[in-house]
């Protein structure tokens, strides 16, 4: 298996393996605004991965950011995961939730976990069968360990010390208005504009009817943005979920290593630190 994406053939072709785990990660809402164009419908034997109320932390101010290790392994128990377990993750979006997904899992230290690219609408328009509800019960337990990797996570004290050292280039994949700071943040009580020295790569630029572009694409895109040397890359967003989509984009096409600011606008927009319009 890819352990980057996985097409919807692949995974007709592999659904029933024994060691096979599908997780649909589809989300009531999203600050993007983005409209599901099929509801009510559901890859088979998929069972729901609760991103806000199970694998973000309950106990932080800020959405979305990593739970703890422990958290996390009742979380993928209760799912069946083990250690050995395939896992491929999905979204009603196309790519929008599930590449959260597979970061959380890296974090986690479990790399066997790859995202359905074009998500259900891509399964659907294949023609594959769906089913009306996700598993409801999960029958065996899986015994999931963490083995936390904290090295593809960044605070903002890391991210502000990166303004003076530049030994990562920031990347902001919100939208350009965004990131100069022409329209407002949608959260209340955050500053608009992006963190000093960053590239703004809006993520809706690498993507194309729900799936990753092509790799020629996504190259260009980089290139475009001004990003095009091997250093370190880090990932930012409003909230940390959107950063993980631009960060297996560059995965696909880049050898660079790449973090993810988790706390990303959100945090860094309504702290002291500096901020650029």
């Amino acid at each position: 298996m890819q352990t980057t994406i996985v097409s919807a053939e692949w995974l007709h072709d592999h659904i029933n393996d024994p060691d096979l785990i599908i997780l649909d990660a589809s989300q009531n809402a999203n600050v993007s605004g983005l409209v599901p164009p099929y509801e009510g419908k559901y890859i088979p034997n998929a069972r729901f991965f609760d991103l806000k109320n199970v694998f973000s932390d309950q106990k932080s101010l800020l959405p979305n950011t990593v739970p703890s290790p422990e958290a996390f392994e009742e979380g993928a128990r209760s799912l069946g995961i083990s250690n050995t377990s395939k896992v491929v993750v999905y979204d009603n979006l196309g790519i929008y939730f599930s590449p959260r997904v597979r970061f959380l899992f890296k974090v986690m230290g479990h790399h066997h976990v790859a995202v359905l690219n074009g998500g259900l609408p891509a399964w659907i328009e294949s023609g594959y069968e769906t089913a009306l509800n996700l598993v409801p019960h999960i029958s065996e337990e899986g015994d999931f360990r963490a083995s936390f990797n904290k090295e593809i996570l960044m605070n903002a004290e890391e991210i502000y010390k990166n303004i003076s050292s530049q030994d990562h280039i920031v990347i902001d994949v919100r939208s350009a208005e965004r990131f100069s700071g022409e329209i407002p943040e949608p959260r209340k009580g955050i500053r608009s504009g992006h963190i000093p020295k960053s590239y703004n790569l809006p993520f809706k630029k690498l993507l194309k009817e729900g799936k990753y572009k092509s790799k020629e694409a996504l190259k260009d895109e980089f290139t475009k943005a001004g990003i095009n040397d091997d250093t370190p890359y880090v990932f930012s967003c409003g909230s940390g979920l959107t950063a993980c989509i631009a960060m297996l984009a560059s995965e696909l096409v880049n050898d660079n290593p790449v973090k993810v600011y988790d706390g990303s606008w959100t945090e860094w927009g309504q702290s002291e630190y500096p901020v650029e319009k």
